[in-house]
């Protein structure tokens, strides 16, 4: 038997939209995936940490009801029907994506499948040939070395199905992943500490970003310790103790370690077979995804860049495009949107001001501050968009913060990615009130033409 056109690893973000696309330009494909064809995004990652950041939205809702003269009073929380509502949205979606599968006529071969060379994999003692091979074999999560994972301290994915609402939380790491779960448990009423070795949060935005989520933060009464490096944490059954590097002890119910995902190509024959990989475990691609062996791609979390499953969603119609031979354009990590979904939001896309220096000889900014903005006075949010633009050029770079900013980020990356100029975007007419016309407003003051104040 001859075996498919396309060959993919992982039905992950970036296997099943390889697969999808590969299938809709006519191209046989197999698709083999060791667990549930979604991957982290779907079972262990965006939607689920998304479903519990709304129920912490709900909360907070309640909490600040009065505010806009309506009694409400929330009376508790009910872990397993909260867990009910998220397990029930990843269902649905789950039974959507299979049913996908079977209508674009995609074999799926369910196992752990293992790289064997050439365009080959073996599974459950069947080696399976593609013409061309995807490897997507996705993230897993990281620890440090020495701290064992287990009990009260949890990694993001046993965070996610935790039985009790814990008290008091420590939150090791301040990337995406730690302030989310950190956001989610201060609305839920729970004491959160974040230590984060590095200067600031969310350290790969902007340094604006990063300074408007921390007062947020500090505001609801996170207690952030950033530059503050983690020593060691012991635990019985009631209690972790955390201790820092400088002797601060922090006694808490559970310590999440959130500290990154790293690339899961450990045990998966790519390196015993000439897939060539760089020190940190991630695939090394050109341009185009093509990996060190002829016929052979990668895509998504395991290619160096920002770990997001939009980018994996681009990676795998690219890629295939690439095999069925339609020369697609290049997929540009910095032109990506990305979105922290803790509260305040925290959204972007392009070069950060640092970055924007490095590139270009001359720069300007501006920062449009959300309290000039009717929705968000609405929302009672705090927040701004910043923007960096060449000067005398285009936008380059979009950073946004507030509740409910991820929305317009969409905007923000046909700004960036046509490389529009500031009097471009002035001109166009933003609905009031939305949010939107911060954006608006933004664009107009480094247009030189402020409507509103700025600062």
């Amino acid at each position: 038997m001859t075996g498919p056109d396309v060959l993919v690893l992982g039905g992950g973000s970036g296997g099943y939209a390889t697969a999808f696309r590969a299938a809709q330009l006519g191209l046989t494909v197999t698709l083999v995936e060791q667990d549930k064809v979604g991957g982290t995004c779907l079972h262990r990652g965006c939607i689920p940490t998304k479903a519990l950041l709304h129920a912490a939205e709900v909360a907070d809702t309640i909490a600040h009801a009065s505010a806009v003269g309506i009694k409400a009073t929330m009376v508790g929380v009910d872990l397993d029907a909260v867990h009910g509502y998220k397990d029930g949205i990843v269902d649905r979606l789950y039974k959507g994506l299979h049913g996908l599968v079977r209508s674009h006529r995609i074999e799926l071969v369910q196992g752990v499948g293992r790289y064997v060379g050439g365009t080959s994999v073996e599974v459950g003692g069947r080696t399976i040939t593609g013409t061309s091979l995807v490897l997507a074999t996705g993230s897993q999560v990281q620890s440090i070395p020495g701290l064992d994972i287990g009990g009260r301290i949890l990694t993001s994915d046993e965070a996610l199905t935790y039985p009790t609402l814990p008290e008091r939380v420590v939150v090791l790491g301040g990337g995406v992943i730690g302030v989310e779960f950190a956001s989610i448990w201060r609305s839920l009423g729970a004491e959160v500490a974040v230590i984060e070795a590095l200067p600031r949060l969310v350290a790969a935005e902007d340094e604006w970003s990063s300074k408007q989520l921390t007062r947020a933060f500090r505001k609801r009464g996170i207690d952030v310790r950033t530059g503050t490096r983690f020593a060691r944490a012991t635990q019985d059954e009631n209690t972790v103790t955390v201790t820092t590097e400088a002797g601060d002890v922090l006694e808490a119910d559970v310590l999440l370690v959130a500290v990154g995902r790293g690339p899961r190509t450990g045990a998966t024959g790519f390196a015993d077979n000439g897939i060539e990989l760089d020190e940190r475990g991630f695939v090394a691609v050109d341009d185009r995804l093509r990996t060190s062996v002829s016929g052979v791609y990668a895509v998504g979390d395991i290619v160096r860049g920002p770990q997001l499953a939009h980018r994996g969603f681009q990676h795998g119609l690219f890629v295939a495009d690439e095999i069925a031979g339609s020369h697609p354009t290049l997929v540009a990590d910095h032109n990506i949107p990305r979105v922290v979904y803790c509260n305040p939001e925290v959204a972007s896309v392009g070069l950060t001001e640092a970055q924007a220096r490095e590139q270009y000889s001359d720069i300007s900014t501006t920062v449009y501050d959300l309290a000039g903005n009717g929705k968000s006075q609405i929302l009672g949010t705090a927040g701004g968009v910043k923007l960096i633009r060449v000067t005398d050029g285009p936008v380059v770079g979009v950073h946004i913060v507030g509740e409910r900013v991820g929305e317009s980020i969409g905007e923000a990356q046909l700004v960036v990615n046509w490389e529009a100029f500031p009097d471009e975007v002035a001109a166009l007419v933003h609905a009031h009130p939305t949010q939107g016309e911060a954006f608006g407003e933004a664009h107009l003051a480094l247009a030189g033409r402020p409507l509103h104040a700025h600062g």
